[in-house]
């Protein structure tokens, strides 16, 4: 059996734990925001359905690429990174979607997703910002840029 590598980036256990729960957390917001978005790009129907089949393609390739940055960085915290349906919905923030809404109505859950999700980076970013986790403030700075603008588009839509 092998013996564990320690861990010496300059961050105690404790900070590199609270950091990865709250990475875990904004995981789990993505990934659920993640399926909705892809959902709503299979289903959406209507006057505007070839503008937001491809916008919500767009939106969901960039949360799919934002799944993996999330999770590299827990693992590079050295802690597990959540993985499971039942982990990310004891997590997450973000409801799933129960039906097919109306095309309007996915655009409002849509907002509403990514605005959580800024939320919840704004959340963790006062345990990263104490621990001088640089690393992961950058990545909290980039994902609520693009969480920012994506509901600025998304609200602009909503007239």
């Amino acid at each position: 059996m092998m013996t564990p590598v320690t861990m010496n980036i300059g961050l105690s256990e404790e900070q590199r734990n609270a950091i990865a729960q709250g990475l875990s957390r904004l995981l789990a917001d993505t990934y659920t925001l993640y399926l909705k978005t892809h959902g709503f790009h299979w289903n959406v129907t209507g006057a505007m359905f070839r503008t937001l089949h491809l916008l919500f393609e767009e939106q969901y390739t960039e949360l799919a690429e934002a799944v993996d940055t999330i999770a590299e960085r827990i693992r590079a915290l050295g802690i597990f990174a959540p993985s499971s349906f039942s982990q990310y919905s004891q997590l997450s923030t973000i409801k799933e979607a129960s039906d097919v809404p109306e095309a309007k109505e996915m655009i409002a859950q849509l907002l509403e997703g990514h605005e959580a999700i800024v939320r919840t980076a704004r959340d963790i970013f006062p345990i990263v910002d104490s621990a001088g986790d640089e690393p992961t403030a950058d990545l909290l700075t980039q994902r609520m840029q693009v969480h920012e603008k994506t509901a600025w588009m998304l609200r602009s839509l909503l007239g």
